[in-house]
């Protein structure tokens, strides 16, 4: 898809919003208020620039036909690096995104390059990224689940999770690693897994032929 101008940018965001909170287009009139504009004629510029681009469908001089044809993506944030073999601290701002636009994933999800081979045996290597749903209540996690938990005066570590009683357990899928071993709440489980990003770059191709 082509990229938007800011101008553009805005009124589609503002589109999107006013079309999921109201499941109907606003007027011409609704969209100069809200872009501060004295004219129409801007606004159906963009509406226009819009619709070439395929970000909308709608009928010129009637805005109320105005049709979402598809939701630009931002990409998921990857916040850090993640041990699979260790711990390590996570980074707290993305430090870059990825573009998974053509994959359904839990609202707030979030991406962490993984260091390490400790979960390879559950096929997660040095180098993917995992895709992490942010948890609000540890006790619902169950038991078994890949996790990435932070464990005080330690840092982060993406395991799976066991908890009996006091005591949480963090396996890893690498018989070279012993388990972390840790009471319950000296765990902060920041997320859970929901998907494995790995990126292939084929072998390069022989420049020499056979003769």
């Amino acid at each position: 898809m082509e990229t938007l101008t800011e101008a553009q940018k805005e009124l589609y965001d503002w589109l999107v919003e006013y079309i999921r909170q109201h499941q109907y287009a606003p007027s011409i009139r609704q969209m100069m208020l809200a872009m501060n504009l004295k004219s129409p004629a801007p606004v159906q510029s963009r509406l226009e620039h819009l619709r070439k681009k395929g970000y909308i469908e709608w009928s010129d001089g009637k805005a109320r036909t105005i049709k979402i044809l598809q939701q630009r993506s931002e990409g998921v944030p990857i916040l850090g690096t993640i041990a699979a073999g260790g711990l390590v601290e996570p980074f707290t701002d993305a430090v870059e995104r990825l573009d998974i636009s053509t994959v359904l994933l839990p609202d707030k999800t979030f991406a962490l390059r993984v260091v390490g081979d400790s979960m390879i045996e559950e096929l997660i290597a040095e180098g993917d990224v995992v895709m992490m749903r942010p948890i609000s209540d540890p006790n619902l996690v169950k038991n078994g689940t890949i996790v990435a938990a932070r464990v005080e005066g330690k840092g982060t570590t993406l395991k799976r999770f066991y908890k009996r009683g006091d005591r949480i357990t963090l396996k890893p899928a690498n018989p070279k690693y012993t388990p972390i071993e840790a009471l319950a709440d000296q765990v902060q489980v920041q997320g859970v897994l929901v998907g494995v990003w790995r990126g292939y770059d084929p072998p390069a191709k022989s420049s020499s032929r056979r003769r």
